[in-house]
């Protein structure tokens, strides 16, 4: 078993920062793909970005340069950093990681974009 604990989340305005970090604990295997999703008001959940065991990034198409997902393997955490804010980035972002054939989530951190 695989826990997945994300924080960081919170309150900001439009055009302000947030980092959200994903601590992994438990049965970790070296090869896996870590994937940040969202899920916004009264709509589906959506991938982020994602990043694998061997350091390739993903991003969704509409993030265009303002989110980073990055990794520390020695603390098994990964983080997704935003950049420029949007009122329709809040949502509940939540941690997902991958390895072998199992799929593990957080339980969400939600991000609130309000002035």
């Amino acid at each position: 078993q695989v826990r997945l604990v994300e924080s960081g989340g919170g309150l900001v305005q439009p055009g302000g920062s947030l980092r959200l970090s994903c601590a992994a604990s438990g049965s970790i295997y070296s090869s896996y793909v870590m994937r940040w999703y969202r899920q916004g008001p009264g709509k589906q959940r959506e991938l982020v970005a994602s990043i694998s065991s061997n350091g390739i990034k993903t991003y969704a198409n509409w993030v265009k340069g303002r989110f980073t997902i990055s990794r520390d393997n020695a603390k098994n955490t990964v983080y997704l950093q935003m950049n420029s804010l949007k009122a329709e980035d809040t949502a509940v972002y939540y941690c997902n990681r991958v390895q072998g054939p199992a799929e593990y989530w957080g339980q969400g951190t939600q991000v609130t974009v309000s002035s």
